[in-house]
């Protein structure tokens, strides 16, 4: 039964927190820290479901995990990742389906992939195909090749240049993971630049990896080779602090400060959003990392382009900026959203028509005629459909505006189980 929780207006908001470790690094420092010979250790992993999912998966192929205080420790087996005949169980988490298909391409056997029933609904045909090109054999159920996933990996994959038909750090991701495993080099283009975690955290495993950027976007290049263990600090979440972004920003009384942020281009596009709506938003490099500095502001609408925030995960907070600004805020090319743990692009909707703004869709595109300020919210009930990026979407409106109740907000804790209690600090 899924849990229902109110959430009331502050009446100011102060204060500093940390995020939980960048989703998009901790499932990579786990991947690669198994497919290393040798110990890796992982300072501030993201303690989500999520990555947890991925933790089990790879314990399963046989890594070792050891939790100090501090830390983590993982173990590669000299011998290389094997076979299980357990099914793999990846839960709500389509980066551990995804990026697991590539790594799991080139580990010889069969291999089983399941999820929860909103996974189970996500299309898995943008990995399946070349993924198979490269030598596997990916198959699930349907068109769409959605779970479960079955894998027959080989040890002998070949190289291919793939043209990636949407943005997706995922599925680009899923290409370079395998690999590593081919006769040969990979490539993947991309016309929309994507996150580069993959790329970075190879090279500082010791892979090879070209980068280049033209006009038809990035060509990407992976070398076969097996990462070296090492030593893995991983940042805070952007995405996490994009709703204390936004939630500075909206509240009529806050000055808030997110601390040691992955402040890498493509992870923060929302902020150039933000101050493009007049956001008072600022990214301050100190020896301690990079922190995000959000107070109260008067914003005004904008346009929206899928291409400034290529993962889509900020639109939904994103729309709940529009809601508090002054004028109609366009979101274009926004179909993706429809294929993540819910239909985002009707729940991001939903959302902003339950705050009192008038809100309509052509396409894949919505807009948000916004109420000007947050304090002209309208208190609302919500459920946010098993989608923790609803959850927390609705909270920061909420919190600004004047209060709300939201169904389904234990699914938080796939990305971010502190989140209330961190909301709570800041009153």
């Amino acid at each position: 039964m899924s849990v229902r929780q109110s959430v009331s207006r502050a009446t100011s908001l102060h204060g500093s927190l940390r995020v939980p470790g960048d989703k998009s690094a901790s499932h990579r420092a786990l991947m690669l820290s198994g497919l290393a010979s040798g110990e890796s250790t992982i300072v501030g992993l993201s303690p989500g479901r999520d990555v947890s999912s991925t933790s089990a998966i790879m314990i399963l192929l046989g890594a070792q995990r050891v939790d100090e205080d501090e830390f983590v420790r993982i173990l590669g087996p000299e011998g290389g990742l094997m076979t299980t005949a357990s099914a793999l169980d990846c839960g709500n988490s389509g980066t551990t389906m995804r990026l697991l298909a590539g790594l799991v391409s080139g580990v010889a056997g069969s291999h089983t992939l399941v999820g929860d029933e909103s996974l189970s609904a996500r299309p898995m045909d943008r990995i399946a195909v070349p993924l198979n090109l490269m030598g596997a054999t990916v198959t699930g159920e349907g068109e769409r090749v959605t779970a479960p996933i079955r894998i027959e990996g080989s040890t002998t994959l070949h190289g291919i240049q793939y043209d990636v038909p949407v943005a997706s750090a995922q599925v680009k991701s899923a290409i370079l993971f395998a690999g590593l495993v081919a006769s040969g080099p990979s490539s993947v283009r991309e016309r929309v630049l994507t996150r580069t975690t993959t790329e970075d955290m190879f090279r500082h495993a010791g892979l090879t990896v070209h980068s280049l950027d033209d006009a038809e976007g990035r060509l990407v290049t992976v070398s076969p080779g097996r990462p070296n263990a090492t030593k893995w600090i991983i940042p805070g979440d952007p995405s996490q602090a994009a709703f204390f972004a936004v939630l500075g920003a909206i509240h009529d009384c806050a000055v808030l400060d997110v601390l040691n942020v992955d402040a890498s281009p493509q992870r923060v596009g929302f902020v150039e959003v933000l101050q493009r709506m007049g956001a008072t938003l600022s990214l301050m490099t100190s020896p301690d990392g990079v922190s995000l500095h959000a107070q109260s502001s008067e914003l005004t609408a904008t346009d929206v382009s899928s291409s400034e925030i290529p993962s889509v995960d900020e639109v939904p907070i994103l729309a709940v900026a529009a809601a508090a600004a002054s004028g109609v805020s366009a979101f274009l090319d926004m179909g993706e959203l429809r294929l993540k743990e819910s239909d985002r692009f009707l729940g991001s909707m939903e959302l902003a028509r339950s705050l009192g703004c008038r809100v309509w869709d052509e396409g894949d595109d919505f807009f948000v005629e916004g109420l000007g300020s947050a304090t002209a919210f309208l208190p609302f009930d919500i459920d946010a459909g098993l989608d923790h990026r609803m959850v927390m979407a609705s909270a920061v409106a909420g919190c600004a505006g004047n209060g709300c109740s939201i169904v389904g907000v234990d699914t938080v804790s796939s990305s971010y189980p502190d989140f209330f209690n961190d909301l709570s600090s800041l009153s």
